[in-house]
């Protein structure tokens, strides 16, 4: 079923939009933004969060970020939702389809052409990818959205509500919860290391072992292990170590040798 956004910055309409979708049955999940830059910042805060949106319905007339304003910035996002404007202006049309617009509604809308757009985008709305190694999460900087890719990303760090990621260029605070986080990125080589940390294996670049601790050496930084977590990350580094396909190889020192195996 689908999960999709209605934008509308007139009460009554986006009311009988909201009300229109979810009496459609293809339709899982219905929010509704009142203007443009509110329905901006809960896409940044759903892709942070990991969550599904497959299509987004959106008046064009709005004050300060119009439909076609915020489609061009929808576009730029990773693995887009699709878009239906819902307009009562029919001079928009080319603009529309140009940002790749599913359908084209005219208010007031009529619950059986609503319905032929949901079989629209029912029929062009991809199944939710896997989050894999192209993954990005979005970074609010002074009024900017930026995108950072997780490949990017050395460690995570929990503050609260909060994550801190640690990157080459920079450190990036994200309102995520880290068990969030590391159940996004379990499947792309990031492990728990501590309550309190997350990090990407394939950025360790040394694991030593001394007095019975563990720390890893991820950038500029020496993390310590938990001894909770001790085991499974030397289980991980271990079969980096001994992976033949792997150029770059964590270097493993002071651990006795009936632990390598």
């Amino acid at each position: 079923m689908l999960r999709v956004l209605a934008v509308d910055d007139e009460p009554p309409a986006l009311d009988e939009l909201a009300f229109l979708l979810r009496c459609d049955s293809r339709i899982g999940s219905v929010t509704t933004a009142s203007d443009g830059v509110r329905a901006l910042q809960d896409m940044v805060q759903m892709i942070g969060a990991g969550e599904r949106l497959d299509g987004v319905f959106l008046d064009i007339r709005m004050p300060g970020l119009d439909g076609l304003d915020l489609a061009r910035l929808i576009g730029g996002f990773p693995n887009p939702p699709r878009l239906v404007f819902v307009t009562a202006h029919d001079d928009c049309a080319v603009q529309a389809f140009e940002v790749k617009a599913v359908d084209y509604l005219l208010k007031p809308v009529r619950a059986e052409r609503l319905a032929e757009a949901v079989r629209r985008l029912t029929d062009v709305a991809a199944p939710a990818a896997e989050v894999g190694c192209d993954d990005v999460i979005p970074v609010e900087l002074g009024g900017r959205t930026r995108f950072v890719p997780q490949q990017a990303v050395w460690f995570a760090e929990a503050h609260g509500d909060y994550v801190r990621l640690h990157t080459m260029d920079g450190r990036y605070l994200v309102r995520m919860p880290l068990a969030a986080l590391e159940r996004r990125w379990r499947n792309a080589g990031f492990i728990r290391v501590h309550r309190s940390t997350l990090v990407s294996i394939r950025h360790v670049t040394e694991m030593k072992y001394e007095s019975g601790r563990v720390t890893l050496r991820v950038g500029a930084e020496t993390l310590t292990v938990s001894r909770r977590h001790t085991r499974q990350v030397r289980e991980q580094l271990m079969r980096r170590v001994q992976a033949p396909s792997l150029d770059r190889k964590p270097h493993v020192t002071g651990m006795p040798p009936e632990l390598r195996s």
